[in-house]
C-alpha cells in the first residue's frame, strides 16, 4: 500500500512540474558579430582593428523569461549583455547587462509594462526601417550616430509601455526617471513612438527628447550610457554637451516588392538652450537617407544606401557662425548565408563632410562615431562573421 501511495505522490509531482514547465520558460539567446574592419584617413595614416560591436547586430547574449500567471497575463523579463569577442570584456563599457536589463508584466489583450534599462522607441519602431538598417553593419550608419538610429543609447531607470498590435498598428512609450537625488525632473526624458503595417508596406516614427542629457556621469541620457565613446566625443556635435535638452525625431518607411525592399528615413535632432557661448541657441540636423536590400538568392543579399546630413548653423557669443556642415555619405554591403544560423558579410562606406564642425574648425569625415578622420572624407571597410545561438 506504501509503494502505491509513493507511486500516485510521485506521479502527481511530476505532472505539476511539467504544467509549471509548460507554463514558464527561460531562453539563453545571442549573437557573435565579429569583423575586420579598416579605416582611412586616421590620425593622418589608416589602421585596422578588430571590431564586435559594430556589426549588422553588433555581439550580445542574453537570457529572457516568461511566466504564465493565467487569463493571458505573464511575467516577463530580459537581461542582455554586450560582448567584445576580441578580450572578453562586456560591452557597454563593462556593465554586465548593458543592453537591456528589465522586468514586467506582459498582457495579451492589454500589452506590457516594463521597468529597468531599455531601448527607446526609436530602436523599437522606426529604426529597423531605415536604409542604414536594410544595408547593415556600421558602413552604412548615420554620421556619429547622432540621432541615436543605431541605439548607441538606452534608457536607464525607465518604465515602459508596449501596446498589442491593432490590425497592424502598434504604439508604445517610456519615462525615464532620470537620476539626480531631490530634483526630479533634472536628467528624465520621456520616448514615444508608433509603427504600422500593412502588407508589403511599413513605415514607423519615434520622438526623444531628455533635460540636463549631459548631466552628472551615471545619471544624463549621455553621460549615463557606459560604452567608452560617448555619441558627444567628436566634432560633428562636441561642442553642444553644454546642452540643456535634446531631442530626436526619426521616421522610417519600407516597401517591398518581390526580393527587393526599399527604404528610407529623415531624422531631425536638436540641441537646445546652448548656454551663453552660444548666445542660447540651438543646434539642429536634418538627416536623409535612402537605399534598397535585394536578395538574389536565399542565401545571398546585397544592400546599397545613401545618406545626407545638414546642420543648421549656430552663432556663438562672438558673432562667429559654427556647425555648418554637410555630410555626403554612400555604402553597399553584401551577405552570405552559409546556415541559418550562420553568415559571412563584407561592405564598405564612404564619406565626404564640408563647412565646418560644431568647434568652428573645418568638419571632419566620421562614420558611425568611428572617430575623427583627419581631413574631411573617409573609407571604411568591414569583412566579418555572424552567428546566432
Amino acid at each position: 500500500m506504501k509503494r502505491k501511495v509513493a507511486l500516485l505522490v510521485g506521479t502527481l509531482v511530476c505532472t505539476v512540474c511539467s504544467s509549471a514547465h509548460a507554463q514558464s520558460s527561460v531562453t539563453l539567446y545571442g549573437w557573435l558579430d565579429q569583423g575586420i574592419q579598416y579605416q582611412t584617413n586616421y590620425n593622418g595614416g589608416r589602421r585596422v582593428w578588430f571590431d564586435s560591436a559594430s556589426g549588422i547586430v553588433g555581439s550580445r547574449w542574453g537570457l529572457t523569461g516568461k511566466e504564465d500567471l493565467g487569463a493571458g497575463l505573464s511575467a516577463v523579463f530580459t537581461l542582455e549583455s554586450g560582448i567584445n569577442l576580441q578580450n572578453g570584456s562586456s560591452g557597454q563599457g563593462g556593465l554586465l547587462f548593458g543592453r537591456q536589463a528589465f522586468v514586467g508584466l506582459s498582457s495579451v489583450d492589454y500589452g506590457a509594462v516594463t521597468f529597468g534599462r531599455q531601448y527607446d522607441m526609436i530602436w523599437y519602431f522606426p529604426e529597423f526601417l531605415t536604409a542604414n538598417a536594410v544595408v547593415g553593419a556600421s558602413v552604412s550608419a548615420h554620421p556619429g550616430d547622432f540621432d541615436n538610429a543605431g541605439n548607441s543609447v538606452r534608457l536607464n531607470n525607465a518604465a515602459r509601455y508596449m501596446s498589442p498590435d491593432f490590425r497592424g498598428f502598434t504604439f508604445g512609450a517610456a519615462y525615464s526617471f532620470g537620476g539626480v537625488p531631490g530634483n526630479f525632473t533634472s536628467t528624465s526624458g520621456y520616448s514615444v513612438g508608433a509603427g504600422y503595417t500593412h502588407g508589403p508596406f511599413k513605415i514607423a516614427a519615434a520622438f526623444d527628447y531628455f533635460k540636463n542629457p549631459t548631466s552628472t556621469a551615471g545619471s544624463g541620457f549621455f553621460t549615463a550610457y557606459g560604452n567608452g565613446a560617448s555619441p558627444l566625443a567628436f566634432s560633428l556635435n562636441k561642442a553642444y554637451s553644454v546642452a540643456q535638452a535634446y531631442q530626436s525625431a526619426v521616421v522610417g518607411t519600407n516597401y517591398v516588392i518581390g526580393n527587393l525592399t526599399l527604404a528610407a528615413s529623415y531624422s531631425n535632432v536638436q540641441y537646445a538652450n546652448l548656454g551663453a557661448a552660444f548666445s542660447n541657441g540651438t543646434a539642429i540636423f536634418n538627416n536623409f537617407d535612402i537605399g534598397f536590400n535585394y536578395r538574389f538568392m536565399p542565401a545571398l543579399s546585397a544592400g546599397i544606401a545613401y545618406d545626407y546630413l545638414n546642420a543648421r548653423a549656430v552663432t556663438t557669443s562672438k558673432g562667429s557662425m559654427v556647425g555648418t556642415q554637410h555630410y555626403n555619405q554612400v555604402a553597399f554591403l553584401v551577405d552570405y548565408l552559409l546556415s541559418k544560423r550562420t553568415d559571412l558579410y563584407g561592405g564598405a562606406g564612404w564619406q565626404r563632410a564640408s563647412g565646418t564642425s560644431s568647434l568652428g574648425t573645418p568638419a571632419v569625415a566620421n562614420i558611425d562615431n568611428q572617430g575623427d578622420s583627419s581631413n574631411n572624407h573617409t573609407i571604411l571597410v568591414r569583412i566579418g562573421i555572424r552567428h546566432k545561438f
